[in-house]
């Protein structure tokens, strides 16, 4: 049964246990600022892991993007939606020390065929992104999320959705995040929402998902 399978319930709970050592950091003004974020893990989280994963499945989603692989907590996650659909996943990132770091997990967990990694700068690769994209997982460096955005957004199939996290948490990215959010209203054809959930996210859905109803 999706996140029950042995290997991903291992996976997980080895990642969660990475998150407990370094939520103290995260949460502390003073010690994330002499940290070097580019070593922590900052996921967004199991219950958006959860419902991201839901949202998949509920879609039917067969081309999903995350934007952010970083250590591939999230990415997880979609995988073992991608499976449940028939998927696949491609992720993104600049770091190729985290896409090895999520790729020996995502292999443990049996996850691998799911996913395939592109790595380098996501505004331009994104112009070789097939289409049309069901699900957008938005969690890179948030000065990029206006330009993805823009890159994306035309990819989007019917019902296409684009979950983008760090919305509130952490401060720093408030700014961005809402340069983004004022970038999705102003785009024609898109409805989204801000949800109080993990580190705050907006859910934006193609408007044609309504046009049914």
């Amino acid at each position: 049964m999706a996140l029950e399978d042995p290997g991903f319930v291992a996976v997980l709970a080895e990642y969660n246990e990475r998150l407990a050592r370094e939520d103290p950091i995260v949460h502390d003004p003073q010690a994330l600022q002499a940290a070097d974020v580019n070593d922590l893990l900052i996921p967004v989280g199991e219950d958006v892991g959860r419902l991201m994963h839901a949202l998949v499945v509920g879609l039917g989603a067969h081309i999903i993007v995350e934007l952010g692989t970083s250590y591939g907590y999230s990415t997880l996650f979609l995988a073992d939606a991608a499976k449940a659909t028939g998927g696949k996943v491609y992720s993104y990132d600049v770091a190729a020390n985290k896409q090895a770091y999520a790729r020996e997990r995502l292999q443990r967990a049996g996850l691998s065929d799911y996913v395939e990694f592109k790595l380098g700068d996501a505004v331009e690769l994104l112009e070789g992104q097939p289409g049309p994209v069901d699900f957008v997982l938005m969690d890179l460096w948030k000065d990029l999320y206006v330009p993805c955005f823009h890159r994306v957004a035309p990819l989007l199939g019917p019902s296409g959705t684009i979950l983008a996290d760090n919305m509130t948490f952490p401060p720093q990215a408030r700014k961005d995040a809402e340069t983004y959010r004022a970038a999705v209203r102003a785009t024609p054809g898109m409805l989204s929402t801000l949800l109080p959930i993990g580190n705050g996210i907006d859910i934006a859905v193609k408007q044609d998902f309504l046009s049914d109803s």
